[in-house]
């Protein structure tokens, strides 16, 4: 795949870009190795600081980046915008909050002293240089969610960004660079996944994350693991999206379209199977599918546009293929279905319903503007249907009774449960999945502790 710049309202070229040779990947490198040697030295004030600067930095360019994430990949600009300044108030959670989620750790006395010891504590060190393999659907936020805990902590960083977002990938670079951090501490690889093998294979690099699919997390785990180093791997998700009778069916409906066709649809946590009680089904069926029909689908730089393109043709062309199989094998078309005239990715905010195990819709990620709806006929069954996907990301349900949040939280197999509302990332809260979701969390002191060296310190008595 090229390093470039095609804009997926209309499938234009802007800009394209040569992949770095391995002379600058080597340079680049040592530049990283050099830099965590004294960077690992510096204190907490001084890294919040400069993370301070760049997050000020990145509110002063919201506007620019937010045009650059939409040529590039497609989503709203008005969510692209705020994409820029979640990632600005995350900076500055990390910046305040490193010192304290790091703190040394002291054991309880008695445990000290039946260990022999005079003093014991355990300290979080940073591991070195971490290689960030990341996704193009949240250019800025998929990054900056590895960046700033892994910088606070004392680690330096090198991104392997998607190729379709090279400016993105290079205005990181260079945000942390005006921002003040060290020449090396941040660095963007220009390269093709062909290229990242080699690189985690480097004994300078000693952990890496990836934000992806679950082709590309598998291969880089299988790497990592031959070389024995840390990863973390948020892969794909199938969230489910689940309906009560006690809930406001008016809200869940509403809040539902948002949770489908975020980011044109194309989120990892989207919520993306629709599994409502038969008792609710029908007035949150129609609601939901009257709200999808309603959505100004269009130019994504227009302030109005609430659904633009998918970010490629190859990705469009994956979409139809599950519609077309679930259409095929008695799926009923609610709304959408059919790819517009006209140039550009586009495809139609879609519902179906009439879903069976047998479809691929069942069992493969949707990634866009497509929606599958479940009618269950009790609690169980909603839970049956929930775990029925190998993912495990996130999950959503939409109740008041209490019992029923229990018993929810206890079955549900995926990393978050969020009740009556979507669910949404936040620094203060770890992120992550289970299953073929991938391991190990990101965000909250869960995630900057991910790539510490967790150190138990020994004196003797």
């Amino acid at each position: 795949m090229p390093i470039a710049t095609v804009n997926p309202a209309n499938g234009e070229t802007l800009k394209t870009y040569e992949a770095m040779g391995d002379e600058e990947i080597e340079r680049r490198l040592r530049l990283a190795e050099a830099t965590f040697r004294t960077y690992r030295t510096s204190t907490f004030a001084e890294r919040a600081r400069l993370m301070h600067r760049a997050a000020d930095l990145l509110d002063e360019d919201q506007q620019d980046i937010g045009r650059i994430m939409t040529t590039e990949m497609g989503k709203p600009v008005k969510q692209a915008r705020a994409e820029a300044a979640k990632c600005a108030r995350s900076m500055r959670w990390y910046a305040d909050h490193a010192q304290e989620l790091l703190a040394d750790e002291e054991p309880a006395a008695s445990d000290v002293k039946d260990s022999g010891a005079s003093r014991a504590l355990v300290r979080y060190r940073p591991l070195g240089p971490v290689l960030a393999v990341m996704p193009w659907n949240f250019p800025l936020w998929q990054v900056v969610r590895f960046a700033a805990p892994a910088l606070m902590a004392g680690n330096v960083g090198l991104l392997k960004h998607a190729s379709n977002v090279p400016q993105t990938a290079l205005y990181l670079e260079d945000l942390f660079h005006r921002a003040g951090f060290p020449e090396g501490a941040f660095q963007t690889l220009l390269i093709g996944s062909g290229a990242v093998e080699e690189i985690l294979r480097d004994e300078r690099v000693k952990a890496a994350t990836l934000t992806g699919s679950e082709p590309a997390g598998r291969a880089v785990a299988s790497v990592a693991g031959d070389m024995v180093k840390k990863t973390v791997l948020e892969l794909g998700g199938s969230d489910p999206y689940v309906v009560m009778p006690s809930a406001d069916i008016d809200r869940a409906a509403r809040i539902a379209v948002t949770a489908r066709v975020q980011n044109n649809g194309q989120s990892c946590i989207a919520a993306k199977r629709f599994i409502v009680h038969t008792d609710v089904f029908d007035a949150f069926a129609e609601r939901f599918v009257a709200g999808m029909k309603a959505l100004t689908v269009g130019d994504p730089l227009a302030e109005e546009t609430e659904v633009g393109p998918l970010a490629s043709e190859q990705g469009r062309s994956d979409l139809e293929e599950l519609v077309d199989d679930a259409v095929e094998s008695g799926a009923t078309v609610l709304c959408g279905g059919e790819r517009p005239d006209g140039p550009g990715w586009y495809y139609p905010p879609t519902v179906l319903a009439d879903i069976t195990r047998e479809m691929r819709v069942h069992r493969e990620e949707t990634f866009g503007p497509v929606a599958t709806l479940y009618r269950v006929a009790d609690l169980d069954e909603a839970v049956l249907v929930a775990n029925d996907t190998p993912f495990g990301l996130s999950s959503n349900v939409w109740t008041r009774d209490e019992g029923e949040v229990d018993r929810f939280v206890r079955d549900l197999e995926a990393g978050g449960v969020f009740f009556n509302g979507m669910t949404a990332s936040h620094p203060a809260f770890p992120f992550g999945g289970v299953k073929r979701s991938g391991y190990g969390r990101e965000l909250s002191g869960h995630g900057i502790r991910e790539f510490c060296n967790i150190t138990t310190v020994w004196h003797g008595a």
